[in-house]
């Protein structure tokens, strides 16, 4: 059920740029899907290493640089712990496209052959996309897609379709960032791995809004982000197979990566490191240990359970909206924690900035997913986004703001 009374206001006040200052009505901020608001206790964590254990890790033996790094690994060591993988198996990047760009060059590079098949869906982000053409491009395999039925969920008919072709790999988005449909990763990875497929899977939108299990899910790459899970920008997860991660060649080379360095080649060190060139995100890393020890305190079920309702109360009251069309499942309980929508003659674009000058924050654009656009057979749409902050009155800023939108531009 979703939070209400003192435990939710208590909730929001852990977030700066929601505090009300000086009489300003705060943002109704509903954008979470591109990027979460931070709460205190991360920025806290982060300050803390910046004023009090400022250090590198894993260089030095005196106790600032010792104290550093059992901060950095114990952040690896509670993330790992908490969505069902290993330290070993946990690798630090920027964020998802960098974990994501990891896989396809350190394995793509090294196991795709030209004739190979590389299947992907029409709802991925094009951190899921792009680096697959690329390295296709360079190897000589293609790309298949698997279509988007019209209720929004992917069609699974086609990829066994697929499947019987055998192909090397399945990228897929656990949670569509522009529909909100929530993939059956397990059931996938089941089928994929039953034709011989590794699988990759962008959590990005997955893990700040449902519980993730690794070891259920199966998949052999999962990759996602820092800076939507509450945690800061400039940090991102990889979790890979271990026999796959210890197979595959570095990505970036430098120092921190190596065991050996000889005049003719180099040797790497042992995972995770080996794909952690140069000096650590440590701040960084740190934040997200702490978003992730808060997100545990509130419960990724309740966090669920309170933006599913959010969810279900905005679908019932968009649909009512006379032009508005409402894009992905029709459940709530089918979604993540958005609604992307298109409202009959107006442009996305210029419904978000309507919207915006009344403190509504929202996303306008084809959301870095052009392929489901065309799917969709619209250039944009606007996209409402909820995190565990969010209440029934930021819908009804919403609401009210749309109708403004109506006014505006006469519709």
């Amino acid at each position: 059920m979703a939070l209400t009374g003192p435990d939710l206001r208590e909730l929001a006040d852990e977030f700066p740029v929601l505090r009300a200052a000086d009489g300003v009505r705060p943002p109704a901020y509903l954008d979470s899907s591109a990027t979460s608001q931070t709460p205190q206790p991360v920025i806290d964590a982060m300050t803390r290493y910046y004023t009090e254990t400022r250090a590198s890790v894993h260089r030095g033996v005196y106790p600032l640089a010792v104290q550093a790094t059992d901060l950095f690994e114990g952040a690896r060591a509670r993330i790992a712990g908490w969505i069902g993988s290993t330290p070993a198996e946990t690798i630090f990047t920027a964020n998802a496209t960098a974990s994501l760009n990891l896989v396809a060059y350190a394995w793509g590079m090294a196991n795709l052959e030209p004739g190979d098949l590389v299947v992907l869906t029409q709802m991925e982000h094009h951190s899921n996309i792009v680096p697959w053409q690329l390295v296709c491009a360079q190897r000589g395999a293609s790309v298949q897609w698997v279509g988007v039925l019209d209720d929004g969920q992917l069609d699974l008919d086609a990829l066994d379709a697929l499947l019987e072709r055998e192909p090397k790999l399945v990228a897929v988005a656990h949670v569509s960032n522009v529909l909100g449909t929530i993939n059956p990763v397990a059931e996938i990875a089941r089928r994929a791995h039953a034709a011989g497929a590794i699988v990759v899977v962008d959590g990005a939108q997955a893990v700040p809004q449902i519980p993730v299990d690794l070891r259920t899910l199966d998949a052999d790459f999962y990759a996602w982000t820092g800076h939507k899970a509450y945690g800061p920008t400039g940090i991102g997860v990889l979790h890979g197979r271990r026999a796959l991660l210890e197979q595959m060649p570095p990505f970036i080379g430098g120092g921190h990566m190596i065991r050996q360095v000889l005049d003719d080649y180099s040797t790497w060190t042992e995972l995770p490191w080996k794909f952690e060139a140069g000096t650590s995100q440590i701040a960084e890393a740190i934040g997200l240990g702490a978003a992730v020890d808060w997100l545990g305190a509130v419960g990724i079920e309740t966090v669920r359970e309170h933006e599913q309702a959010l969810v279900a109360e905005a679908l019932e009251r968009l649909s009512a909206i006379p032009g508005l069309t409402i894009n992905g499942p029709a459940a709530a309980s089918d979604r993540g924690a958005l609604v992307s929508f298109v409202l009959e003659g107006a442009h996305p674009h210029d419904v978000g900035e309507i919207l915006g000058r009344d403190g509504v924050c929202v996303r306008a654009g084809h959301h870095c997913a052009q392929p489901l656009m065309r799917r969709l057979g619209v250039p944009a749409t606007t996209r409402a986004s909820f995190a565990v902050h969010n209440t029934s009155e930021d819908l009804d800023r919403l609401l009210d703001g749309i109708e403004n939108v109506r006014r505006v531009l006469q519709l």
